[in-house]
């Protein structure tokens, strides 16, 4: 039980790592999205590309708290 707590807060970090990163990465580079899938559905105009960045923004600040939880339930387990 305690070790899959600590997994679940394992992957709660990561994923919260990794849409950070995909947010800054747009909020710097805004064409990636275009460059690696070869689809622009916003003809180049960034509106959505600011839907990317509030997404995956969001989507940050979920997992963090997730981990957040999840370390404390797992520390509360481990007494």
């Amino acid at each position: 039980m305690k070790r899959r707590m600590l997994f679940v807060f394992w992957i709660e970090s990561i994923m919260a790592s990794v849409t950070a990163f995909l947010a800054l990465l747009t909020l710097v580079w805004r064409d990636w999205i275009e460059g690696v899938f070869g689809f622009d559905p916003d003809h180049h105009n960034g509106s959505f590309e600011w839907m990317i960045v509030a997404v995956l923004f969001a989507a940050s600040v979920a997992f963090s708290v997730l981990a957040r939880r999840s370390w404390r339930r797992a520390s509360l387990a481990l007494g």
